[in-house]
């Protein structure tokens, strides 16, 4: 039922988090706000395939 997800960096697009997610549950993409180590900052992640 969960789907393992990539997150990435809305900023520098480097893939730095995995999740899953329930595809049933929550239609929308996943956005969290989380830290980049390469950009060194708080930034926006967005899911990716």
């Amino acid at each position: 039922m969960r789907d393992i997800i990539t997150l990435a960096c809305s900023e520098c697009d480097r893939r730095n988090y995995t999740t899953t997610r329930n595809k049933k549950k929550q239609q929308a993409k996943l956005e969290l706000k989380k830290f980049c180590r390469h950009c060194r900052k708080h930034t926006l992640h967005k899911e990716t395939k």
